[in-house]
């Protein structure tokens, strides 16, 4: 009898007969060597969600608003969203080529695994704990700016409150984490209700900000202002032109990010082996189009005469809420608190979706072995079929890398961008090893959903894309950066260095130590969890403990 067969008679004994393409599905995860633990009953829409809502034009495209406009100015906010997002669409095109191949919520380690001609569990090793740095790295910077946002909103009714004062921030990014993680514990069907809710809510929203940034205010630069050329970093000379202009599309590059959501929820999801890959492409060129259509309101709204060419005027602040204060200048008070609650609430849905995607990371990485205490991480909750300790594990780790920002008096730019540096590069380095695996193994077998011939062109641009952003990424933003005590009052400059760059090179240099001195003699890679029957086994218990 064929695992086909075993799954479809699951059904038999009184039960009616299961879902085909659940069957499929269910058939395919054996293949990997898997149990069906997770409930599978995403739709292809719902996996498209979670992506989209982690993209989240909203979250990234406002908050990261300042540093297009200081590096490049309204230039690069305009064009990198069509730079990075062709550039990025090549790189989840790369990935979701593999992901019809192996659709399990390991994703990016599982892959590496399979793909390495040598040294798998090696491969394997690296790019699971470089995913996972890149996940907590999303929370963490999505809820940082989310608390940031929350703290300007309550500003603006009661201007007693001090939204810049890092004590305020940061409580509120402790309730919303909880929050968050208490959402994806007791409540998963409301998890997947927002999580459709979400794509309206962020369509319709930039919508709206569109259509009312583009009617309301009277004192505009207008759109002839979109093509301007601005750099205020601090760097001259010949080459600072192209130099800020490329850190600018760091606006986009921090927000096309987090699209490998789909690859870890595709064992929840129907129809994986094509709708996981569909939904990470769809949910990239949605989102740059998107993003373009709401930062081109933004700029065409900014009044008159407040980007001082020298300074950068109200973006000089490097302030995260700087778009938030673009709508305050350019609208009535009513207007723009009405307008930064959408940007807000995103945000929140933003962040509720990153905690699930991470989740399923953790399960799946603990499954295999590759986390302390990994029995009890991959532990599932029977009646939700969700791995509950895991939330808690990223809702955790976040709090925990959130303290970058204790670092600093009030809410500058500093702690976020080492936030979202960490997110970036810990994600693309995930992405881009099994990219290079694939393109090295001539045995790898495509999935339904592929690349044809064009799969190695598509790959090694996409290769060469994350080269360069990581470099752009552990670059300094701002001159002078060094050194970091300035002489004059003896006061660190944190504001002008990056510590992305030291943070990820720490981050290596721990993982292989690691790795030589432990993990190897424990750390295998992805293993099968049994044969088949064993499988269906795990399977009937956890529907028995359900019930």
């Amino acid at each position: 009898m064929t695992i086909d067969d075993q799954a479809v008679n699951l059904g038999k004994g009184g039960e009616p007969p299961s879902d085909p393409t659940a069957d499929a599905d269910r058939a395919r995860l054996h293949e990997l060597g898997y149990a069906q633990e997770l409930h599978r009953g995403m739709s292809t829409f719902s996996n498209f969600a979670i992506s989209f809502s982690i993209i989240s034009i909203l979250a990234g495209g406002m908050t990261t608003y300042w540093l297009g406009m200081l590096a490049g100015g309204p230039l690069v906010v305009t064009l990198g969203w069509v730079i990075v997002g062709f550039f990025v669409l090549l790189v989840g095109m790369s990935m979701g080529e593999i992901c019809s191949a192996y659709p399990t919520a390991g994703g990016l380690y599982y892959w590496s695994a399979k793909l390495a001609r040598s040294n798998g569990a090696a491969w394997s090793w690296f790019t699971g704990w470089f995913n996972l740095l890149g996940q907590v790295g999303v929370i963490a910077s999505v809820d940082f700016a989310l608390a940031t946002f929350t703290a300007y909103f309550i500003h603006l009714y009661d201007s007693g409150f001090d939204h810049t004062r890092i004590r305020n921030i940061f409580i509120i990014y402790l309730i919303m984490l909880l929050a968050h993680g208490l959402l994806n514990t007791f409540a998963i069907n409301v998890v997947k209700l927002l999580g459709d809710i979400s794509v309206w809510w962020h369509v319709i929203g930039v919508l709206i900000i569109f259509v009312v940034l583009l009617i309301a205010p009277d004192d505009r630069e207008g759109f002839g202002y979109i093509f301007e050329y601005k750099n205020s970093t601090g760097w001259t000379g010949g080459f600072s032109t192209v130099y800020a202009f490329m850190l600018g599309m760091l606006l986009a590059q921090y927000t096309i990010t987090g699209f490998d959501a789909s690859a870890h929820v595709s064992e929840e999801t129907k129809g994986a082996h094509t709708a996981a890959p569909k939904a990470i492409v769809r949910s990239i060129w949605i989102s740059a189009i998107a993003a373009l259509v709401l930062n081109i309101a933004l700029t065409q709204a900014i009044p008159k005469g407040a980007y001082d060419a020298a300074e950068g005027g109200i973006f000089a602040d490097g302030l995260i809420v700087t778009s938030g204060r673009v709508m305050v200048l350019a609208v009535s008070s009513a207007t723009a608190k009405f307008l930064i609650l959408i940007a807000v609430v995103a945000q929140f849905f933003c962040g509720m979706a990153s905690v699930t995607a991470n989740s399923r990371m953790i399960y799946a990485f603990s499954r295999d072995g590759g986390l302390p205490f990994s029995n009890v991480w991959h532990k599932i909750n029977p009646k939700t079929r969700t791995p509950t300790n895991a939330v808690w594990l990223g809702v955790g780790l976040s709090a925990i890398v959130g303290c970058l920002a204790l670092i600093q008096n009030n809410a500058y730019s500093v702690a976020f961008f080492a936030l979202t540096g960490i997110c970036v590069i810990g994600l693309y380095i995930a992405y881009v090893i099994p990219i290079y695996l694939r393109l090295r193994n001539p045995d790898f077998k495509q999935g339904e959903w592929n690349l044809g011939k064009w799969s190695k062109l598509v790959g090694w641009v996409s290769i060469c894309w994350v080269a360069l952003i990581t470099v752009l990424f552990f670059a300094p933003v701002f001159w002078p950066f060094w050194p970091p005590w300035d002489g004059a009052d003896n006061r660190l400059k944190l504001n002008n260095f990056n510590f992305t760059g030291p943070l990820i090179v720490l981050s290596f240099v721990a993982f292989g130590l690691w790795y030589v001195a432990s993990a190897k003699n424990w750390f295998k890679g992805p293993k099968v969890q049994g044969t088949k029957e064993e499988l269906l086994a795990i399977e009937r218990e956890l529907d028995a403990l359900g019930t």
